[in-house]
């Protein structure tokens, strides 16, 4: 990493505020991801795959403190033996969010899942940014990455979207009063500012290129034969198709409705 992750950072009012969303989402997801192996790539502290039911899960981390010290641009990781990979805000602390993108799916399986968390560059969190006075504090020393661009760049590697949300409508205050007065924004954002969130989250699924779903060869053999209808559903059909203009009573007529 290019930059520092300050974790008495996430010990004020304002870094609660964020991991209470990261949890938020990240609880909601990996819930319904199933497999063998899942990663968690920083933020190594937090412990976003706590509902996930994988039996082999762990953190990645170029820091001390993970259970793999490693950098994320060069995963020592066998190719295609991950079934989940979550990235909280990984790609805009490193010099090469291409390459860590590449890594990823390399070590992920056909039809694997990554989640990446990132800061919106659209919001008011993005704005503050580009304040002198923050431009050197935590998180705001970082490379925002704008959310299409990661869109383009996971579609380039064969992923499909599968989800996402953005979070965190509230100006970044430092003070918890302030927040509280303009609470609204939050519960009002996804209607009237839906892409001003001040953090986005994207689910996507690796695809492979040649590979699709076989189906067995009994259902394709029946889809030709002709049903076989009941007796007495065949005389009832012969009845109404001898009789001209009939209908069964309390029926309508679906060429003229």
């Amino acid at each position: 990493m290019f930059v520092q992750v300050d974790c008495k950072w996430f010990e004020t009012s304002l870094g609660q505020y964020l991991i209470d969303h990261e949890y938020q989402y990240f609880d909601q997801v990996v819930t319904n991801i199933f497999g063998y192996n899942a990663i968690q790539i920083g933020w190594s502290q937090f412990d976003f795959l706590r509902l996930n039911r994988m039996p082999l899960k762990f953190a990645i981390e170029s820091e001390n403190g993970s259970s793999l010290k490693a950098s994320p641009d060069f995963l020592p990781i066998k190719t295609e033996s991950i079934d989940l990979v979550l990235m909280p805000h990984v790609l805009e602390f490193n010099k090469n969010p291409h390459q860590i993108l590449r890594e990823v799916h390399r070590i992920l399986r056909p039809e694997g899942h990554i989640v990446i968390s990132g800061f919106n560059p659209m919001s008011f969190w993005g704005t503050r940014h580009y304040f002198k006075s923050s431009r050197n504090e935590f998180p705001w020393n970082g490379h925002f990455i704008a959310l299409p661009r990661v869109k383009d760049w996971l579609k380039l590697l064969n992923f499909e979207m599968a989800g996402g949300r953005l979070y965190c409508y509230i100006p970044p205050f430092k003070q918890e009063k302030w927040r509280q007065r303009f609470k609204f924004m939050e519960a009002a954002g996804d209607r009237w500012w839906p892409i001003s969130g001040g953090v986005y989250f994207l689910h996507a699924i690796k695809h492979k290129h040649g590979m699709h779903i076989i189906k067995p060869a009994w259902k394709n053999s029946l889809a030709g034969k002709k049903k076989m209808a009941p007796a007495t559903q065949k005389s009832n059909e012969k009845i109404i198709s001898d009789v001209p203009n009939s209908k069964p009573n309390g029926s309508r007529d679906t060429n003229n409705p």
